[in-house]
Formats: C-alpha cells, sequence, structure tokens
C-alpha cells in the first residue's frame, strides 16, 4: 500500500503523443549498463501516449537513430543506422539525421530521457546541450548532474551543509605518474585499511577497488586513473566488517519525495559492478529493517542532499551504516539510477505504490513542469 506522501501521478491533458526522445549508450565505461536501463525504459513507454525516437551513442560518440537502435547497438551491427544530431539551437528543436552532409529535421521532440550513467551523460555535458537546445529533459539540471557526478566535489558540499561522509582524500593521475610513492604513501595516512581506491566521476561501481595493504592501494590507484583523472581515497565503513548500504529513491523538483529505504546485500565482497549487473545475485530487503527512527533519518537526509545540490526529476541516494557504531554515512548520489529489471530506484517507488509505467510517466511530467519553470526566466534585461 502506497504511503500518504507517494507522489501524485499527474494526469496527461495533451491530446497528442508526446514526442520523445530516449538516449542511450554513450562514451562511459556504463555505456552497457545504459543499454540494460534502456531497453526497460524503452519496453514501459505507453504508443498511445508517446512517440518514441530511438538515440544510441557508441562508446566513440556516434549519434545515431532509426527504427530500432538499442537493439542493432546490443547486437553490434550498426549498419543501416542514421547519423544523428541535436543541435544546439533553440530555433530548431529536435533529432536531426544527416545525410550525405545534410542535416535534415526527422523529429520534432517534447522531452529528452536521457538513460545514461557516468560521463557525457550524467555529468552535466547533456543537460548542458539540452539546455542550449531548449528541450525539456528529464533528470537533474546542469549544476546537480555536475556536482553529484564529481564524488570530491559533492562531498565537499556535504560536509557544508552539514550532512555526515566519510574521510576522503582527492589525488589527481598527474601526481601519482610523477610520484607514485608519495601518493601511496598520501593516501595510506587517510584511515587505518581497509581503503576504498575510486574514479571521481563515475558509477555503477567500474574502477572501485577495496584495498587491504599498500601493495593494493598501489593497483587500486592505478585501476581508477584508468577511468578517470581524479581519484578517490575513502575510509572502509566498518573497518573489516562490511558495511549495511542502505539505498534511497527521491523523485520531484521543487517538492522532492523520498521513498521508504531498501538495503542491498551483495554477493559479493562489496557491491560491484558484477553483483549489480552480471550475475544478478545480490539481494535487495524492500523496506531495509531499520528502526523507524533511522528510516526517518535516512528519507530526511536524502531529501537535504537532493536540495542541496539542486538535484530535479530523480536520484537514488546511496548510503553506508556501520555494524558496529550504527554511524550513518552518504555515500553518493546517482542522478540517473540504474533503471534495469534490478535496479533498485524503481523497484522502491513500485513498493510505495508507483508501478514502473507510472514513474517513467511521472518522470516525464516532471521534466515538463521543469522546463515550464524555466521558461519563467527574463532572458533580457529591460531598465525601469
Amino acid at each position: 500500500m502506497a504511503e500518504q506522501n507517494t507522489p501524485n501521478q499527474a494526469a496527461h491533458s495533451n491530446a497528442q503523443p508526446i514526442r520523445l526522445g530516449v538516449i542511450f549508450g554513450g562514451r562511459s565505461g556504463e555505456h552497457e549498463v545504459s543499454l540494460m536501463s534502456a531497453r526497460s525504459v524503452l519496453g514501459a513507454l505507453d504508443a498511445a501516449r508517446y512517440t518514441v525516437t530511438q538515440i544510441g551513442i557508441t562508446h566513440a560518440g556516434e549519434w545515431f537513430t532509426g527504427p530500432n537502435v538499442l537493439q542493432a547497438m546490443l547486437d553490434g551491427h550498426l549498419e543501416g543506422l542514421t547519423p544523428a544530431a541535436i543541435l544546439p539551437d533553440p530555433s530548431r528543436p529536435g533529432v536531426y539525421a544527416i545525410k550525405d552532409g545534410v542535416l535534415e529535421l526527422l523529429a520534432a521532440l517534447d522531452v529528452v530521457f536521457p538513460v545514461l550513467h557516468g560521463s557525457f551523460g550524467e555529468d552535466g555535458t547533456l543537460q548542458g546541450l539540452l539546455e542550449l537546445a531548449d528541450v525539456a529533459y528529464v533528470g537533474a539540471g546542469v549544476l546537480g548532474s555536475a556536482v553529484a557526478m564529481d564524488k570530491g566535489v559533492f562531498e565537499a558540499v556535504m560536509r557544508a551543509h552539514g550532512i555526515p561522509v566519510v574521510e576522503t582524500l582527492v589525488v589527481l593521475r598527474s601526481a601519482l605518474e610523477k610520484d607514485m610513492q608519495a601518493v601511496v604513501e598520501q593516501a595510506a595516512r587517510v584511515a587505518p585499511f581497509p581503503l576504498f581506491v575510486k574514479p571521481a566521476n563515475l558509477g555503477s561501481s567500474v574502477g572501485i577497488t577495496k584495498c587491504l595493504g599498500h601493495s593494493d592501494l598501489l593497483e587500486g590507484l592505478m585501476h581508477a586513473a584508468r577511468y578517470d583523472r581524479r581519484i578517490l581515497v575513502q575510509r572502509g565503513v566498518g573497518g573489516h566488517t562490511r558495511p549495511r548500504e542502505i539505498e534511497v529513491s527521491v523523485l520531484g523538483n521543487d517538492d522532492p519525495q523520498a521513498s521508504l529505504p531498501g538495503e542491498v546485500l551483495p554477493s559479493r565482497e562489496f557491491y560491484s559492478y558484477e553483483s549489480k549487473y552480471v550475475d544478478g545475485t545480490s539481494r535487495l530487503l524492500i523496506p531495509a529493517p531499520i528502526s523507524p527512527e533511522l528510516t526517518e533519518r535516512v528519507r530526511r537526509l536524502a531529501v537535504q542532499a537532493y536540495q542541496a545540490i539542486d538535484c530535479a526529476g530523480m536520484a537514488r541516494v546511496d548510503f553506508l551504516l556501520d555494524p558496529h557504531t550504527d554511524e550513518l554515512y552518504l555515500n553518493e548520489i546517482n542522478t540517473i539510477p540504474g533503471f534495469t529489471e534490478i535496479s533498485l530506484y524503481p523497484k522502491l517507488w513500485e513498493t510505495m505504490g508507483l508501478p514502473y509505467p507510472a514513474l517513467v510517466d511521472r518522470l516525464v511530467e516532471l521534466a515538463l513542469e521543469r522546463k515550464a519553470e524555466r521558461d519563467r526566466i527574463e532572458r533580457r534585461y529591460q531598465q525601469g
């Protein structure tokens, strides 16, 4: 049964179908995860409600459209697809096909649903293009996307707002390449082992290493440096005992609402890429078996963090709970969380009474509402 604060589903009053562009793939280590999420989102869209244009971005950054780009990318066969682009020109909204070097309007767009995870999709870059194009889009804007993606900047903002986060050191790849030993020694002083090393700008547990000693630490730093120029070293919450992983889904614009929290029980040493997307053996407990007082604190902190970085539309907020002390730490915010059939974000809202298709509809509605709010901004200054 849905709680009283379950988000209301706004009625769709338009007689014509919404012209929706769904973008997936991307130049990121999370490319394959994006394809899995996109398959679920596309499968949930009501054909009577939406006219859908698929836009796939390859690992190399090439944009393609066509009748079934997703399947073509999953199969690895791009022959017959049409090169495409969205122009940063508000007078020319829509998806353009590129044919023999000539741009041709293929489909007008009312709203874009970016189903992109990681760099060049979840980090504010695509959002900047869509802002320039003056197109409504699902999810956080440029600021919220960029801050949430860079875990070093994000944690500094959380500290400024009094939200608990773990001890963290940010190191540069250039410093590591200049003097590996000095960086390893600096990183080892963050906290007693184990330490976690991760790229600052990536998600889906890509590039993360649990380090039990100095040799692991060097290996973890080198591994994370493959995925970003900024690397995080963090204290392992709970020491050698795995922390509890509590996650909350947040939905809304200026008045966001938090779901009940869920708990992840990883099948491996931590919630790795493989346990999330490959073997599917991790378990999800919904709701999380925590006290009512902790439940409300988690939900309150999730909304506070969401608003602190000016999120919009959706986000999944992840916490770590120390099993020894019951101390709670905010780990990260994912502004475009996983949308696969095993992803926690939609599962939590389903528990709250908002099934997957209705959740997708609500996200589109929030995107259109946010665009209407942006349209109220004066773009010309007039004295007097």
